[in-house]
């Protein structure tokens, strides 16, 4: 499948599934929203101490499943995925690029301030992964 043309197909969608490896090797599966940013890589928000996030620190290969308009309708992209530093406060360049993933699937919030607070109090972070490889049947 063409690489670009799954991106884009991709980029319609903002809901999915993250595939990530367990230390014994055995897939973990998270429900996530994402965003394609213009480059191609998809960003995904997370927190510090989730399952995916120790599994992305441990070994960077990682699967993101997006369903399609039905059950036959699907797209699956590999990749290699690199993590931003963990947010550690409101104004830090972390939570900048939050904010821009926030907007880039939600549009504005109603409160900023709030919202770049509760970021760095959750301790998220940004997971970027870097496509190589697509495969499905993409949403129309």
């Amino acid at each position: 499948m063409d690489l670009g043309a799954a991106l884009d197909a991709a980029r319609r969608r903002h809901q999915g599934v993250l595939v990530t490896l367990r230390r014994d090797g055995r897939p973990q599966l998270s429900n996530i929203v994402y965003a394609v940013d213009g480059a191609g890589t998809v960003r995904i928000s997370v927190t510090d101490s989730r399952a995916k996030t120790r599994n992305l620190r441990r070994d960077a290969r990682a699967t993101l499943y997006v369903p399609g308009d039905s059950f036959w309708s699907y797209l699956v992209l590999d990749g290699t995925a690199d993590l931003s530093p963990v947010a550690q406060a409101p104004d830090d360049p972390t939570v900048e690029e939050l904010v821009d993933l926030y907007r880039s699937i939600s549009g504005e919030h109603p409160d900023w301030a709030e919202y770049r607070s509760v970021m760095a109090d959750e301790r998220r972070l940004v997971v970027r992964l870097r496509v190589e490889r697509a495969y499905g049947i993409p949403p129309s």
